[in-house]
This record gives C-alpha cells, structure tokens and sequence, in this order.
C-alpha cells in the first residue's frame, strides 16, 4: 500500500527538496505552508496553503489515513533575523503553536510517525564560545542556555514531541540541523542563511571588489549540503531511534574560510570587509559519533562540493534579475 505523509513547511527550502524526496520514494505527499515553493519546488499531490497556528487549517489535513508527518514548518532564518532580538516574541508563539496543534493532531488522528526538525539553536552558548573548540554532542544539551529565543523554543518543542511519545505512544524522530544550504532556498532579502549570503556577494562582486562579512570572520560553523540533509532525516525517520540526534557536516570552517571557498568557486578574488553584525555563537559544529553509532550513516560531501552547486544556482539567479530589470526599463 502507498504510503501517505504530510510536509508542514512545504513552502520552504528544506520543505520543498523533502516533499520531491518523498516522491521519488513513491508516497503521496501532501504539503502545506503559508506560501507556495517561490522556486518551483511544488511536486506534492495536494497542497494546501494554509496558516498551521490555526488549529482548523491542521484538522483539515487529516481527511485521509496519514502514515507520517515531517513538520519542519517554523519561523525562522538566518543571523540577521534571528540574533537581532527584534522578532524574538513572534519566533517562540509562530512556531511553538504550530507545534502543539500538529503533535496534538497527529496523535489524535492516529499517525505512526512524526519527524521534528529542530536545530543546532538550541545547544548551550557557553559550550560554543571557543571558535576551535565547539561542544555540541547531542548529551550537552543540558544545563540547558541556547543563545536565542529561535534555540528555546526548538528545546521546549523537543521535550513537547517526546512527551507525547511517552504519554500516547506515538513515534517522534527528532532531529537537529546544522546549517543546511543548496538550491532553491532563500538567498537575498535578511532570511537567507550565511552560505546563501557569501554566495551572492561573491557572485555580484565585481573583479577586484570586495564583500562585507559580520565580525570579525572568526567565528566557527558547519554546513550540510540539502541533499545529505534529506538522506539523514529519510535513515532516522525508517529506523527505531527516536533521537534528538545531530544531523551536519562535522568539517568545521570559519566564515573567512566559506568567503575563500566561494570565491575560489566564483574564480574570484576579492577582498573582505569586517563590518558589525549579528554573530551568534563564536563557534558550533555538528558533533556526529552518536548518528554514527544508532544509524550507521554521516554525512561525507566535502564543503566546497555543495557550495559550487549552490554558487551556480545563485549566479544564475543573480542574472535573472539582472534580465528582469533591463527588460522592466
């Protein structure tokens, strides 16, 4: 029998790749969002765009059997949204309603499995203050202390998914993602994430310009390429391990190196300009023995891979705005 899921956040970039995954894979899939995939990435057999903090909009989504639900829906997106403090109350009520009404719903419509995607947001900022030294192994959770309102409310909605495992036996897959980045995603506009950003101001640098990087450049992270991404979330979903369980790159770069990466890429050389912006923590990295251990799987693309498929995709972006606005003259 086909199996049946449900992709909250269907609209969005991770959203969009998971509903073709699940394709490919042979489900019906039903997506729901508050906007369509802006880049094209609408494949799901039923889409209903809907607001998921009304609990009417989660009810209707369950007028069939449904076999899983991947709620990755939240209010979300990169540094420059989620460290300015600015947006801090609408990012805990978005996103913690909408988890309520879906686990609740899920539960009562009698769902077997439903994934969570939490975020490397929620490990303790005084862990990740050594930019060479970042802890972030899935058992440091605690005493708990995220460096922002966006890392509370994924470790609140956490203990939300597994207490409903615990009290009504349904079965949660959680999973935190490190920095994920490819095509079709956000890369312009104050959401989009540091690989999306480095990418565009390489690639709309003239020769011999420069770019503006936040900081001092130092600070540490990790990236996973969308497609690792999807492998990891489809081997916990269809394993018995419930997590929460790390899903990233461990190759550690810092964001000096990810501007070297892309101008390399790029064929670049350009200059760097260290202005002042949000940071986040001085240094986070996917800790990956524990998904070694319970799925016997990690992610292994090297950085600069994902990065010139990224690249390109912006480029060309890039050159159709250029076309748009010269055909708008």
């Amino acid at each position: 029998m086909q199996k049946t899921a449900i992709v909250c956040g269907a609209g969005g970039f991770i959203g969009g790749h998971l509903v073709n995954r699940l394709k490919s894979e042979g489900y019906w899939v039903r997506g729901v969002d508050l906007k369509y995939n802006e880049y094209g990435n609408n494949h799901a057999d039923d889409f209903v765009q809907g607001d998921l903090r009304d609990p009417r909009v989660c009810e209707s989504l369950f007028d069939r059997h449904i076999d899983e639900v991947y709620q990755l829906a939240a209010d979300m997106g990169g540094a420059g949204y989620i460290f300015t403090g600015e947006h801090d109350a609408d990012v805990m009520h978005n996103s913690a309603t909408i988890n309520l009404n879906m686990v609740h719903l899920a539960t009562r419509f009698g769902v077997k499995k439903i994934f969570y995607s939490s975020s490397a947001c929620m490990y303790p900022e005084y862990n990740q203050m050594d930019p060479d030294n970042p802890k972030c192994a899935e058992d440091s959770a605690y005493p708990a202390a995220p460096d922002s309102e966006y890392g509370w409310e994924k470790l609140f909605s956490e203990r939300l998914y597994l207490a409903y495992q615990r009290n009504y036996n349904i079965q949660v897959r959680i999973a935190r993602f490190h920095n994920i980045f490819g095509p079709a995603g956000t890369w312009t506009g104050g959401k989009e994430k540091a690989p999306a950003a480095v990418c565009r101001k390489v690639a709309a640098a003239p020769a011999g310009g420069s770019i503006e990087i936040w900081g001092d450049g130092k600070q540490t992270r990790s990236f996973l390429y969308i497609d690792e991404c999807l492998d990891g979330i489809r081997k916990l979903v269809d394993s018995d391990f419930c997590g929460p369980v790390n899903i990233g790159s461990d190759e550690m770069v810092t964001i000096n190196q990810l501007a070297e990466i892309a101008m390399k890429v790029g064929k670049k050389q350009l200059g760097i300009n260290h202005i002042p912006g949000p940071q986040g923590v001085r240094g986070r990295n996917s800790d990956n023995e524990l998904i070694k251990s319970k799925l016997g799987w990690a992610p292994s693309w090297p950085l600069e891979k994902g990065i010139a498929l990224t690249y390109a995709w912006i480029a060309e972006q890039i050159k159709l705005q250029e076309r748009e606005a010269e055909v708008a003259q």
